[in-house]
């Protein structure tokens, strides 16, 4: 009898788990990576061709860096099963240089040395990134002290700031502005909540996000005045998340 009333006593003691509810609200403050899956088409001089057809074969691509920043996101429960989350973050990225095409061109061009420091691992500009994402989430076990979750959705991608590094400003001998094309694309998830204690709980969470878009490099001073530059990229990142939530 002893046994029964000591085991009545621990799980009255134990405290309430944070089981979401219809018309809860979770918020959560994530730590993300953002690991582009990138894939670029060879540069292109405008109304001219690839860098490769014009400088006898040497291919000349971009690579965009990966970034690490803070994540603020907040899930409204519709049902305790469905559920729907908004994201709120920046991020700053580096775009480089793949292969040394561009650098074989602009020396040609130019007459000169300063282009040949164009080569693979280059920067040439950096990005400013505001993605807002929103997604439909399913919440596989709401009643579970460990909730999975997996949801899909819509982002839209917007770059706020490029600006060309003023070695490339150097390399190319004149101002050079950058423009990188806004748009839309789908995303998925999956992720889990892991109670900690009352309504606060441990997140963690995987997104992918089809992104593609142009950069358009446009050179408005020196020898090369007038010579606009574009890649498609294929970025494609997987943002990988860790962090706490609340349930209000």
């Amino acid at each position: 009898m002893k046994k029964y009333i000591l085991l009545a006593l621990l799980l009255t003691s134990v405290a309430p788990l944070a089981f979401a509810e219809q018309g809860d609200i979770l918020v959560r403050l994530r730590g993300i990576a953002i690991v582009p899956d990138d894939d670029s088409d060879q540069v292109r001089v405008a109304g001219l061709g690839t860098v490769q057809g014009l400088n006898g074969g040497e291919s000349s691509r971009v690579n965009v860096t990966k970034a690490i920043v803070p994540e603020v996101d907040i899930t409204y429960m519709l049902t305790k099963y469905i559920g729907i989350e908004a994201i709120a973050g920046i991020a700053n990225h580096d775009v480089e240089l793949q292969d040394n095409g561009l650098s074989t061109l602009v020396t040609t061009l130019t007459g000169g040395a300063a282009g040949s420091c164009l080569t693979d691992g280059f920067k040439i500009f950096d990005t400013w990134v505001l993605p807002p994402t929103v997604t439909i989430q399913y919440h596989f076990m709401p009643d579970n002290n460990i909730r999975p979750y997996a949801g899909v959705g819509v982002n839209y991608t917007a770059f706020l700031w490029d600006d060309a590094t003023t070695q490339l400003e150097t390399a190319v001998g004149g101002p050079v502005h950058v423009n990188s094309r806004n748009g839309w694309a789908w995303a998925a998830q999956v992720g889990v909540d892991i109670d900690w204690k009352d309504n606060w709980y441990f997140n963690i969470d995987l997104k992918y996000i089809d992104l593609e878009t142009e950069a358009s490099i446009f050179i408005d001073g020196g020898p090369l005045a007038g010579t606009n530059l574009r890649v498609d990229t294929n970025v494609s990142p997987f943002v990988v998340g860790a962090g706490i939530g609340y349930r209000f």
